[in-house]
């Protein structure tokens, strides 16, 4: 059964998660731009037995409501929304699964809180995307020229070639967004560096790649995995950007093994 949570950051900002699972290791799951934490709820599902699952609800996504001040979307204010449901919680350390943005909020979360991290995984990420501010000014004008989040939503998911239930879904959850906070948003996740970051991050890492990922793509998630020690670097097949989704039971597979092996 999934529950929901709602709270205030110390910053002012209204979080949440989508929770399951009362006993065992934390898993945190971190959403990307496009998507809402219930991008994660067959996770949630798949692990809940196991573990104590939480899939954060990050400020600005369009849940829960009200958004806040855009000048609070910023990846330092994502990872506070990471930090006060763990603290609500009672989660001294946890492992955090990243897609897209997500990835980047754990190397944020890296920079500010490395032991409060046990292992990290990293889905369709990038440690510093090519010409990001660039990529970042093309989505936000495209925003703009649409007029609204429900235009802008069907014009970028039909870009994506996903099937037609993911299609549905994509669309649904970029709708909620408003457009300031979802403009604040995309310059938070497209301009970030944290290459100097990898080769301190010294927790058992998987990156994974999907197959057929063109938003961020296997060199990107190469870079990470050649950066981090040891980490362990994977491609789901099928998959695109969001491969949790894409590809859940495959992903589900890949994610159980590697809890397993640490």
């Amino acid at each position: 059964m999934i529950e929901t949570i709602a709270l205030t950051t110390n910053d002012g900002a209204e979080t949440g998660a989508r929770v399951a699972g009362k006993t065992g290791p934390a898993l945190i799951f971190v959403h990307g731009v496009g998507s809402s934490a219930a991008i994660w709820d067959t996770q949630l599902s798949a692990f809940g037995d196991t573990n104590r699952c939480y899939a954060i609800e990050l400020r600005g996504n369009g849940v829960p409501k009200p958004e806040p001040d855009p000048s609070l979307i910023t990846r330092d204010g994502f990872a506070r929304d990471v930090l006060a449901v763990a603290d609500a919680a009672g989660i001294d350390t946890f492992t955090i699964v990243g897609c897209s943005l997500g990835g980047v909020v754990a190397f944020e979360l890296w920079k500010s809180v490395p032991q409060r991290i046990n292992a990290m995984v990293l889905v369709g990420t990038f440690a510093q995307y090519p010409d990001g501010q660039v990529y970042a000014d093309g989505i936000k004008a495209a925003v703009r020229a649409a007029g609204d989040m429900d235009h802008f939503a069907q014009q970028r998911a039909a870009k994506l070639g996903l099937p037609p239930e993911r299609l549905r879904e994509t669309v649904e959850q970029m709708a909620r967004k408003t457009v300031p906070s979802y403009i604040a948003s995309t310059q938070a996740t497209w301009t970030g560096d944290y290459r100097a970051v990898l080769p301190a991050i010294d927790v058992p890492s998987l990156v994974a790649c999907g197959e057929h990922d063109l938003v961020a793509p296997l060199a990107l998630s190469q870079t990470i995995a050649n950066a981090i020690p040891d980490a362990r670097l994977t491609v789901i097949e099928g998959a695109g950007h969001v491969s949790n989704a894409d590809q859940p039971e495959r992903f589900n597979a890949l994610l159980r093994a590697f809890l397993a092996s640490v």
